[in-house]
């Protein structure tokens, strides 16, 4: 027979000791004095009950033979008025197990009860009197922080307002008689490039011919002659626009909201739509270009902040430009003289390096460098004055026939009904303007303005000036 397990290895629910295996003796119980009673149903006889003739022996662990306390004097006295203490006249409780709780002193014969075990769950809870097992505290477990509540995308801005009047639907009201001109703006802006032109033509030989020779160089100096029909080309426009210009094709939704707008202004106009290629700028201004030759460009800003109507004003004021052959005679006009800019820029660079070296050493060399430009300048306008002056007015002359060419494209987006909402345009443009005037006086600065030669190289006339060309049409309410 197994001992009985520790009370706190138990599983729950009482456990009891083995039975010995019948017909065998068991052993005697550790801790008591004579062995303990067959096991019920043995073939040793059960003791008589309380009261019979035949006194039944008394129960192991009972008062006559469980072993004094430790420490105690004597046995407790016997039950009174008897010679022997007689049973207890209950039925006797079976021994203690080892680790059981044992009696107080005093306690006379009463029995010792085993630890109790464990209850169930639920059931009503009973106090061992042995020696209880340390109780373990469940784990900590840290509060579980609730997942943060998903912030609510902000609620889109509202797209700027469809004022548009689409009186035509997109179908043409008349057909112009020319889909792209050149009007006296435009033929003006190519008689002031002839002197870069000329320049130019003369840089070009000058490197074709001394390097690669006669023969090779003629045939560079006519392949540049003939480039500047690629300005007329397509795609060799769209890819200037990309790379130069830094515009993009339009988004989806940019092209929903730009194409029915530009449709209305290009029928008013009794123009094909398809003509031009529409294209969109990143940027943040209120702006517009017309480059090249079919290429009409928007900025982000004008495509979303704007109602339609400004929008159409804008648009426009651009196809003004395109059909008075603005954009496609700067254009050209600039790629014909830019091999003379670029040797301009190159012959500047040598002057100011010259002028920096010779500062170096004394004095009287920077004056000797000061001295050979001053000669050289004079010697060219002595040896090729009907170059050399025109170049050198040729930036005003341009700048002149760009405020021209302003006005006139204005005039164009009047002449197709778009006057109050250009003339709103322009008055934005002016807010903005004294907005930053007043934010400079706010902080004790004060804007340079602008002198009278450098608002000669001015290509925008100022918004009144614009303003007042376009009174005549607002008085007739167009």
């Amino acid at each position: 027979m197994s001992y009985p397990p520790d009370p706190a290895a138990q599983e729950p629910g009482p456990v009891y000791p083995d039975p010995p295996y019948p017909g065998t003796p068991a052993p005697p119980y550790p801790g008591s004095a004579v062995p303990a009673p067959p096991y019920p149903g043995s073939a040793v006889p059960s003791p008589p009950y309380p009261g019979s003739a035949v006194p039944s022996p008394p129960y192991p662990g009972s008062a006559a033979s469980a072993p004094p306390y430790p420490g105690s004097a004597a046995p407790p006295p016997p039950y009174p008025g008897s010679a022997t203490p007689p049973p207890y006249p209950e039925t006797p409780a079976p021994p203690s197990y080892p680790g059981g709780a044992p009696q107080y002193p005093g306690a006379g014969a009463a029995p010792s009860y085993p630890a109790a075990p464990p209850a169930y769950p639920g059931a009503t809870p009973t106090y061992p009197s042995g020696p209880q097992p340390t109780a373990t505290a469940p784990p900590y477990i840290p509060p579980q922080t609730p997942p943060a509540a998903p912030t609510p995308a902000a609620p889109p801005e509202a797209p700027a307002p469809d004022d548009l009047d689409y009186r035509h639907a997109g179908s043409r009201i008349h057909v112009a008689a020319h889909q792209r001109g050149a009007d006296a703006t435009a033929i003006g802006q190519l008689a002031v490039q002839v002197p870069g032109f000329l320049v130019s033509l003369a840089v070009v030989a000058s490197f074709a011919v001394g390097i690669l020779g006669t023969a090779i160089g003629w045939l560079v100096i006519l392949a540049w002659l003939a480039s500047g029909a690629l300005v007329f080309h397509r795609p060799t426009e769209l890819a200037f626009a990309r790379h130069v210009m830094k515009l993009r094709a339009p988004l989806a939704e940019e092209r929903a909201r730009l194409e029915p707008i530009w449709r209305e202004v290009t029928a008013r106009a009794g123009i094909e739509a398809h003509t031009y290629e529409l294209m969109v700028e990143n940027s943040t201004d209120l702006n517009a270009v017309a480059a090249a030759g079919h290429v009409v460009g928007v900025t982000t800003y004008a495509l979303n902040e704007i109602p339609s109507s400004n929008l159409a004003a804008v648009l426009a004021h651009e196809l003004g430009h395109h059909t008075g052959g603005h954009a496609w005679t700067g254009l050209l006009g600039y790629w014909y003289s830019l091999p003379g800019r670029i040797a301009w820029a190159f012959m500047r660079g040598i002057a100011r390096i010259a002028i920096r070296v010779a500062s170096v050493f004394s004095l009287a060399a920077t004056g000797m460098v000061y001295l050979f430009i001053g000669m050289f300048v004079v010697g060219g306008f002595l040896a090729a004055w009907y170059i050399t002056v025109p170049l050198v007015v040729a930036p005003y002359l341009l700048a002149y026939v760009g405020r021209q060419g302003e006005l006139r494209a204005d005039r164009q987006a009047a002449d197709l009904g778009f006057a109050p909402q250009l003339a709103q345009v322009l008055h934005h443009f002016q807010a903005q303007e004294d907005a930053v005037k007043a934010q400079a006086a706010a902080q004790g600065r004060q804007l340079k303005e602008p002198g009278g030669l450098a608002k000669l190289l001015t290509t925008h006339p100022d918004n009144y000036t614009r303003l007042q060309a376009l009174e005549p049409y607002l008085r007739l309410g167009r």
